[in-house]
């Protein structure tokens, strides 16, 4: 049989037994945690570290990517004119040159200004010339023109006299015909066997005589229309002869005043080509449009006491401030002519 002592040591046995495994189970869920722990510890830096290295890839391909466009731009820079600037950052700026484009454009428009004032300065100084000669060589049109006319009627009269003389010829052939028809039934009278047969030829030969004398009176009418048309081709060809003189005259004073400005005429309308090859077509279209319509030939005129020098209708203060800014070319809303700046004219000369 057991003792006391040694059933006491077994109980306490059991007791601790449940003891130490619970301490036991403790320590290894201690011991779990601790190594979960270190081991998401471990785990976050190596999945963070390939984040870094995409992103670094990611900023390669950009800068890579980037690189074609800055050749790009700067190729376009280059063509547009444009200037290109670096930043402290490494950055590529291009800027345009809108100061200078917008000068250009002013430089351009005053120089169109300037070769359409030139051009008007010679086109006035190839009028004056013209005009010295007066008005000859219209003169000399309408002389030749009547000359021409004067001839032309001579012409028509000749034409018709020749007419006339045909009418005679066949008015001549009837009364022939008609006088050998008489003589025939004349003869037929002698030979007639009764009354009946002698009154149808006494009547034909009554009409044979009435057709001859309206012959002779259709003959006595073309000839009178002969002298009469003889008589106004004399006097054209008198009026004709003097106007030939006269033409002849007109003409010798215009070689005179030809021969005297014929140099200067041509050196002004070559002069005139040069400018007009420099100007643009369209507005050179229109310069000679406004010229023509305009009654002294003037296309170009400056401001003449705040008012048109073409049509003196009165300027607003704003528009003289836009012609002299030479921005753009400005019309006058009255007559159409295009106006430059006295200023501007001045620093030329």
């Amino acid at each position: 049989m057991p003792t006391k002592k040694a059933t006491e040591k077994k109980a306490a046995e059991t007791v601790e037994e449940p003891k130490t495994k619970k301490t036991a189970t403790k320590k290894a869920a201690v011991k779990e945690e601790t190594v979960e722990e270190k081991t998401t510890k471990k785990a976050e830096p190596k999945k963070a570290a390939p984040k870094k290295e995409t992103a670094k890839k990611s900023t390669t391909k950009t800068k890579k990517a980037e690189k074609p466009v800055v050749e790009d731009s700067v190729i376009a820079a280059l063509e547009e004119e444009v200037s290109i600037e670096k930043t402290s950052g490494g950055i590529v700026e291009v800027k345009k040159h809108e100061d200078k484009q917008n000068k250009t454009e002013e430089l351009s428009i005053e120089q169109k200004l300037l070769s359409l004032y030139n051009l008007q300065q010679i086109c006035t100084k190839i009028d004056d010339i013209r005009m010295i000669r007066g008005e000859l060589p219209e003169e000399i049109r309408d002389n030749e023109d009547e000359c021409e006319g004067k001839r032309t009627r001579i012409a028509k009269f000749n034409d018709e006299i020749e007419n006339l003389k045909l009418k005679i010829s066949s008015e001549n052939t009837k009364k022939e015909e008609s006088l050998a028809a008489i003589k025939k039934y004349e003869e037929q009278q002698n030979n007639v066997r009764n009354n009946r047969e002698y009154e149808s030829l006494s009547k034909e030969i009554e009409y044979q005589k009435l057709e001859i004398q309206v012959s002779e009176k259709h003959k006595v009418k073309y000839e009178a229309e002969i002298e009469e048309k003889e008589a106004l081709i004399s006097e054209t060809k008198v009026k004709l002869e003097e106007l030939e003189e006269v033409l002849q005259q007109k003409k010798a004073e215009l070689e005179v005043i030809v021969a005297d400005t014929e140099k200067e005429e041509e050196e002004l309308l070559a002069q005139a080509e040069v400018l007009k090859s420099k100007v643009d077509q369209r507005l050179l279209t229109a310069f000679e449009r406004i010229r023509k319509s305009a009654h002294n030939g003037l296309a170009i005129v400056k401001i003449e006491r705040d008012a048109c020098g073409g049509c003196f209708s009165k300027i607003p203060p704003q528009r003289q401030l836009d012609i002299a800014l030479h921005k753009k070319i400005i019309v006058c809303e009255a007559c159409g002519r295009i106006f430059i700046d006295d200023k501007l004219v001045h620093s030329q000369e």
